[in-house]
């Protein structure tokens, strides 16, 4: 294939903006945002489903001391009864006297229990509170550092895409200079080669595979008329030929 000199420098252009076009997509997908909104949003997620848990055992012990405080009080209340019952002496019978008596110490050993069961529930609730309005604020505070993560990650992938569309156009512009059938061979080579279809000879020495030419090679390419297109024999790129080539 023949192209002019010219072209074939301008081929190193196109690649130049091709590489910055890989360089600006590799930088959009590795942002370190990503992997810090990653790990928030994991550890929202699992604050959130403590916060409900906890949420819910303030919940159950609430009602679970309303109940016991109701089982405190009809209690108290029965012994309140009977306590004047044994009172107003209207309980004359011994045996009904002491049966009385048997159950008001009977009913006071029942309350001093479910007021312990009161207490002791009453610190379960507490405690949970205390864990919801812990988590609450544990919630909050990774929110706010999730939403400024986001801010962060959303005004670099601005930046990066108003460059992208940048380099882009300017692709567009410099590519549409080179013959159709050298670009079409830059782009075949550059889809095998790992992103580079062209490289400089600089110095006698591939800038695509960075292996110097052997002196076979270097008379090869010296004797190549100008508008050839030469490759590399040893990754096949093509080889842009400058006055820094070392030939």
């Amino acid at each position: 294939m023949n192209a002019a000199p010219a072209d074939q420098i301008r081929l190193l252009d196109v690649q130049a903006l091709d590489t910055r076009l890989s360089q600006l997509a590799h930088k959009r997908t590795t942002l370190p945002e990503h992997e810090e909104i990653q790990r928030l949003e994991a550890d929202l997620a699992q604050l959130r489903d403590l916060l409900v848990a906890a949420q819910t055992e303030v919940s159950d012990t609430a009602r679970e001391q309303t109940k016991a405080e109701q089982d405190v009080d009809q209690v108290r209340q029965r012994a309140t009864r009977d306590q004047g019952r044994l009172d107003s002496g209207m309980v004359t019978n011994p045996k009904d006297l002491e049966s009385l008596q048997s159950e008001i110490a009977s009913l006071a050993k029942r309350q001093g229990d479910l007021e312990e069961v009161v207490l002791e529930v009453m610190e379960r609730h507490e405690s949970a509170q205390e864990r919801a309005v812990e988590l609450g604020g544990r919630v909050e505070s990774v929110g706010a550092r999730l939403q400024e993560a986001t801010a962060r990650r959303d005004a670099g992938l601005e930046e990066i895409d108003g460059e992208l569309e940048r380099v882009r156009k300017e692709r567009e512009t410099v590519s549409g200079a080179v013959p159709e059938d050298l670009l079409k061979l830059y782009d075949k080579i550059r889809d095998r080669e790992n992103g580079v279809g062209a490289a400089k000879l600089y110095q006698r020495r591939c800038e695509g595979c960075r292996l110097e030419l052997n002196i076979t090679e270097v008379n090869d390419v010296r004797a190549a008329p100008a508008d050839e297109v030469v490759r590399c024999e040893n990754c096949r790129r093509i080889l842009v030929r400058t006055p820094d080539s070392g030939l």
